[in-house]
C-alpha cells in the first residue's frame, strides 16, 4: 500500500461521509417540516371543532322567551350565551363564553379569564349570516356563521420552505334559533 493509495481511500471516505451527513440533515429537516405542518393542522382542527360546537349550542336552554344566542358578533370575536342550568337567565359560570383572537393566540373565556386554545393562529375570520343568507352584524339575526381559521407552523422556520400553515373553514348553523 502506497501513500497515494492511502490518500485516495481517505478522500473517498471523506466524500462518502460528507454525502451521508448531507442526506441525514435533509431527512431530518423534511421530518421537522412535516411534523410542524401536522401540528399546525391538528391544533387548528381541534380549536375549530370546539368553537363550532359551542356556536351550534348558542342560545340553548331556558324556557321561552329564549335566551339570546349572541351579544357580540365581530370579525375576530364572538360572545355567545348558553343557559347551562336551564334557569332562564344567563348568570351562572360558563354561560357567557367569549372566543377571540389576541395576537396570534386563539383564546376562550368562560368566566375564568381568557385561556389559550391554540397558538400560532395567523387569522380568525367569523362571517355572520341571517336565515335568508344575508350578511349581518345584528347578534339577534345570526343563524349561520362561517369560520375561517388560518394557522402557521409554530416551531419550524426553515430557509426556502413554503408556508407551513393551514387554512380551515367551516359553516355552523345555530341550532337554537
Amino acid at each position: 500500500m502506497t501513500l497515494a493509495d492511502l490518500l485516495v481511500s481517505t478522500a473517498l471516505l471523506g466524500i462518502t461521509c460528507g454525502a451521508t451527513l448531507v442526506l441525514l440533515e435533509q431527512g431530518q429537516q423534511a421530518w421537522a417540516v412535516g411534523a410542524a405542518r401536522v401540528e399546525a393542522q391538528q391544533s387548528g382542527r381541534a380549536a375549530l371543532t370546539w368553537l363550532a360546537a359551542e356556536l351550534r349550542a348558542a342560545g340553548q336552554g331556558g324556557a321561552p322567551p329564549l335566551v339570546p344566542a349572541f351579544s357580540t358578533v365581530e370579525p375576530s370575536r364572538v360572545v355567545l350565551h348558553v343557559d347551562r342550568n336551564h334557569d332562564g337567565a344567563i348568570a351562572g359560570a360558563g354561560e357567557t363564553i367569549t372566543w377571540r383572537l389576541a395576537g396570534d393566540v386563539l383564546r376562550r373565556d368562560a368566566g375564568g379569564g381568557a385561556q389559550p386554545v391554540t397558538n400560532a393562529v395567523r387569522a380568525l375570520t367569523l362571517a355572520y349570516f341571517t336565515a335568508a343568507g344575508q350578511p349581518t352584524t345584528d347578534p339577534r339575526a345570526v343563524r349561520r356563521i362561517t369560520i375561517t381559521l388560518v394557522t402557521r407552523a409554530d416551531h419550524a422556520r426553515f430557509h426556502g420552505t413554503r408556508d407551513l400553515g393551514t387554512t380551515l373553514t367551516t359553516d355552523v348553523h345555530v341550532r337554537n334559533r
